[in-house]
């Protein structure tokens, strides 16, 4: 079996199942909030992997908000700048910030997120992308300028969770800055897969999931540059100093330092990982010239690969390949269904005879060549023998 789909979720690392091996052998286990010996134990060690999180990260301990995952911490971030601004009756009170400004290309959980204040009254702005995938920064700048009193919140990713292309988030934080815009980055696909640092990228807020770096599903991080700007979307007990109520997943937050560390000694690897990724591609272009490499000009992160292969339809070489024990999605597994070219994709100009023909191809930074290697002799043999059988039905 090649599991090519840690976009989608990454496989439980190994570091982690060690740990958690060790873990829930030993104990000990409490709630971190209780007063006595056990809670205060486990509450010293969940606090102990906040640290460690926030040095990988960039991060002081106090900015680090652990929470379920990015959509979580999405819906958080819209919820304590905007929901401020809805009155009693659920919509937007006159004379406030109003406009929301997102890209054409976010996940669906910014997507969303933007439509359901939209819906509450405010006005949302999408930003372009050019055919390379990357926003149009001029276009940014403008709407910026000309909108700059009136916008409650940018949103613009790192990197796209289909593509694998690198947004300039540094540069958009900076014009966001020098307008006191607060700036939303999703980070999810890009924590874990390239280098980051929280406070040099001058980023508000950003998130991650656990499930996409190795650790546990159903947990996460929401990283606030001014935590107090935040407000309870989940009311409780006051945990997390306040911001999010209900007993911490305590063992799952302690998998997220555990995977965090991990990808942080493997950093010098990443140029090593591109250059496989590279060398797969243009294997591909060469044996198969009609075959079409998704963003393969732009900026993007080192482990992923979106390959068309017109004429076809992605899912069925999502299915020929599973028949051989390897699997992949079509671009996102939010939307493995739809024979069609996907919203980010049709927001880069990509015909549905291209864009409904991808599959994507995600790795880690470990075993990257032999994993290349055998998506090679997979692809190959998918696309030759469903070109064979489209030549046999039409002849």
């Amino acid at each position: 079996m090649l599991y090519a789909d840690f976009n989608g979720s990454a496989p439980v690392h190994l570091d982690v199942r060690k740990y958690l091996g060790e873990r829930l052998e030993g104990g000990p286990f409490a709630n971190p909030n209780a007063g006595h010996r056990l809670g205060v134990k486990v509450r010293g060690g969940m606090e102990n992997c906040r640290k460690i999180c926030a040095d990988v990260l960039g991060a002081d301990p106090g900015q680090v908000i652990f929470n379920s995952g990015s959509t979580e911490g999405i819906s958080h971030i819209f919820y304590s700048i905007l929901g401020s601004k809805l009155s009693l009756g659920g919509v937007r009170e006159a004379n406030r910030r109003d406009t929301i400004v997102i890209s054409t290309i976010e996940h669906s959980a910014v997507y969303q997120s933007a439509l359901y204040y939209q819906k509450k009254g405010f006005r949302v702005i999408e930003v372009s992308v050019d055919e390379s995938g990357v926003i149009n920064m001029d276009s940014l700048k403008q709407i910026v300028e000309q909108n700059s009193d009136t916008i409650a919140l940018v949103a613009v990713m790192a990197a796209n969770n289909e593509t694998g292309i690198v947004q300039p988030y540094a540069e958009i934080s900076a014009i966001c800055g020098e307008h006191k815009i607060p700036y939303l980055c999703d980070t999810t696909q890009f924590i874990g897969k390239s280098e980051f640092n929280f406070k040099e990228s001058g980023i508000d807020y950003c998130v991650l999931s656990g499930h996409k770096i190795g650790a546990l599903t159903g947990c996460g991080i929401l990283l606030a540059k001014r935590p107090n700007t935040l407000q309870a979307m989940i009311c409780g007990g006051g945990q997390e100093n306040d911001l999010r109520g209900g007993t911490q997943n305590y063992i799952g937050n302690e998998t997220l330092a555990v995977a965090l560390e991990s990808f942080s000694g493997r950093v010098s690897s990443l140029p090593k990982v591109k250059q496989c990724r590279d060398e797969f591609e243009k294997k591909i272009k060469e044996n198969f010239p009609q075959v079409i490499i998704i963003g393969d000009n732009s900026p993007r992160l080192s482990t992923t690969s979106l390959i068309s292969f017109p004429g076809l339809v992605g899912l069925e070489v999502q299915a020929e390949l599973e028949a051989q024990g390897v699997f992949v999605t079509t671009s996102s597994a939010c939307s493995d269904k739809n024979p069609n070219s996907s919203r980010v994709l049709s927001a880069m100009g990509i015909p549905d005879e291209i864009g409904g023909a991808v599959v994507r191809i995600s790795f880690c930074s470990e075993g990257a060549r032999e994993c290349y290697s055998r998506a090679y002799e997979a692809l190959s043999k998918a696309y030759t023998r469903l070109l064979e059988s489209k030549k046999s039905i039409n002849s």
